[in-house]
Formats: C-alpha cells, sequence, structure tokens
C-alpha cells in the first residue's frame, strides 16, 4: 500500500524512481500512471514493464493509451504440461511420441479437473488444489471482479457464472442470461463484459463465409481454464467438459502466437450443422471437432465430411478424439486430446 500511495500522491517521481527501466506490477490499480509512463518513456527513453491481472480499468480509466509506444503480450494460464519443459511437437503439423501419449492420458483428468493455473500446479495433491481454486473463486474471481468493475451484486455475479456454466458449447443470449439471473439487460451484459475483460472467460463468434459476415452470428463464451469451472462447484457433463478444455488450450496457444490467428471461431450453418471450432492461418481454414469418446463414429465426423468452405481455401478437417493413435478416416484427421500435452 506504500508504494500503491506514492503513485497515487506523485505519479512522475514514482516512475523516476524505478530508473531507466522497471516493472510496475498490478497497474490496474491505478491506470493514471500511464501518463507518468509515457513521460518517462518520451523525456528518459524509459524501459517500463506493466503488469496486471486483467485489463479491468484499464480500458476506459487509463490517462492515456501510450499508443505507438507499447507492446501488448497476453499471459493466460499455463498450456497444458507447460510445467516439464519446452514444447516437444507442433500440435497440428507433428505427432507426439507415443510415450507420451500415454503419460498424457494418464494426467488428462487431473488437467480437466484443475486446470493450469501457476498456483494450482504446484501443489502436491487434489485436496491442496481444490483450495487454491476455492480461494481464487473467493478473491479474484468474485471479490477482485466485483472492485475493479463496480459490481456491487455478488449474486448476480454468481448467477452469471452458474448460467454460463450449464451453457458451455451453446449460444450467448444476453437475454436468457439477464431472466435467470435476476438482472437487467444491461447489468447481465456489463458482467458479462467484465469476465473477458478480466481475462476469465473469452468469446467465439460465429463464422459466415465472407469478410463483412463473420461477427453475425451469436456468440459462445468459454472459460479460458476448467480450474475456474472446478471451482465453481458445478456438475458438468463430460462431453462439455473435454470441449472446453480443448477450445480453451487452443485459445491459449492463439494468446501466444502458436497458433498465428486473430481469432477463434465456431460454425452453424443454416440447417443447424455445427463445427465446434474454426480458424485460418495463412491459406488454411482449419475445422476442428471435439468427441468425448475413445472410438469415434460415422455420427461423429458427419459435420466434418458435409463441410465445404465456399471461397477457394485449403481445409483441414479433424477430429479430437480420447483414443491414442493419429489416423484418417476419409477426409478426416484424427488426432488425440493427448497431443496437446506439451504441444504447441
Amino acid at each position: 500500500m506504500d508504494f500503491l500511495d506514492w503513485a497515487e500522491q506523485d505519479p512522475k517521481g514514482f516512475v523516476q524512481g524505478l530508473g531507466q527501466s522497471g516493472i510496475i506490477d498490478e497497474i490496474q490499480r491505478y491506470p493514471r500512471l500511464t501518463l507518468a509512463v509515457k513521460h518517462a518513456v518520451d523525456t528518459q527513453g524509459a524501459f517500463i514493464l506493466m503488469t496486471g491481472s486483467s485489463t479491468l480499468g484499464l480500458l476506459d480509466t487509463a490517462a492515456d493509451t501510450l499508443a505507438g509506444r507499447i507492446t501488448l503480450q497476453s499471459l493466460p494460464p499455463a498450456c497444458w504440461g507447460e510445467e516439464l519443459g519446452p514444447p516437444t511437437h507442433r500440435i497440428l503439423q507433428e505427432k507426439a511420441h507415443p510415450l507420451q501419449i500415454k503419460k498424457a492420458n494418464r494426467c488428462l483428468q487431473q488437467a480437466l479437473a484443475f486446470g493450469q493455473f501457476p498456483e494450482v500446479l504446484t501443489c502436491g495433491s487434489d485436496a491442496e488444489k481444490k483450495e487454491v481454486l476455492t480461494r481464487y473463486k473467493n478473491t479474484y474471481f468474485t471479490r477482485d471482479l466485483m472492485q475493479l468493475s463496480n459490481i456491487e451484486n455478488l449474486q448476480g455475479l454468481l448467477s452469471i457464472f452458474h448460467n454460463l456454466v450449464h451453457c458451455l458449447g451453446s449460444h450467448l443470449e444476453v437475454s436468457n442470461f439477464a431472466r435467470e439471473a435476476g438482472l437487467s439487460h444491461p447489468t447481465a451484459k456489463k458482467y458479462l463484459n467484465a469476465l473477458n475483460q478480466a481475462q476469465l472467460t473469452f468469446q467465439l463468434p460465429g463464422y459466415q463465409f465472407g469478410p463483412a459476415k463473420k461477427f453475425i452470428k451469436a456468440t459462445k463464451t468459454y472459460f479460458v481454464d476448467n480450474g475456474i469451472i472446478t471451482s465453481l462447484n458445478i456438475p458438468v457433463g463430460h462431453g462439455p467438459f473435454l470441449e472446453s478444455f480443448v477450445i480453451a488450450e487452443i485459445e491459449k496457444r492463439r494468446k501466444l502466437g502458436f497458433i498465428p490467428t486473430d481469432l477463434l471461431y465456431y460454425y452453424k450453418s443454416a440447417s443447424g450443422q455445427e463445427i465446434d471450432l474454426l480458424f485460418q492461418v495463412d491459406d488454411m481454414l482449419y475445422a476442428i471437432e471435439i468427441k468425448s469418446t475413445q472410438r469415434p463414429g460415422k455420427k461423429d465426423i458427419a459435420s466434418l465430411k458435409q463441410f465445404e468452405p465456399k471461397q477457394n481455401i485449403s481445409l483441414t478437417r479433424i477430429l479430437f478424439y480420447l483414443g491414442e493413435e493419429y489416423t484418417k478416416w476419409d477426409n478426416v484427421q484424427l488426432i488425440p486430446v493427448a497431443a496437446l500435452f506439451r504441444g504447441k
């Protein structure tokens, strides 16, 4: 608190005290400090690393955007297996070693249940992991979020969390959320935006062919880490739980630059045909389905087989499943979910 008081009373003096380079953590606690940082960068050539647990407060109250002076980096929770060392393979282009696939499957249930928050990964027992996640829920997921985004209704916020869990993989209808949470439409929208800005959730827009139509369909919302879902102590079906895990792992790699694409999408045709995940890398469109089965059947790959992009672009169809073998069925590649382990 002494440093925060100093920053509030004498922003320029605080930043100058860092010298030519320094680190300011929890910058969202006092966003107006960015004006002093700009002065130090412009007049002294200072290099300042600003870190924070969310963008809440920064977007609306930062004194200066530091346009042209900053590089933004997002640090999501750890990728599955990251604590064991650097990546061993490229998930979409290379095969993981068979022994690594077996090892990954042995620890998959732990990864699904407890997620990849760094503090969780350092715990030695399931009980410790549950305790850490409970602390996260009682502090950052609720109390800190309410303070940073001016949310006063804890029960309303918890209702939004619960509705998001129950609607995993479904289209997000704000009016339904508002009604079920007992909130007004603007308030429910504010709470959902707060979760996105706090980087606890992320959205998948519906993909439509043609640049002008990509954002027309309703969005889907996923949690950045399955540990958030577990902390809420709400039962979830294995299928949606696995889907949430895989999509969140791919989103982590997108944010880290391992998958160089601007945004992830889902697809739903006018006839109801759905694809869990779509994204484009250069001239290749990836269409991905996720199934919680070790032995996929024809129904599991039907949407992928039927899907054809209308534009002239290469297409890779992928099914992530719970088996151990890399194989190909007609025009669909089958990749084990375990391939995400230590992959990039």
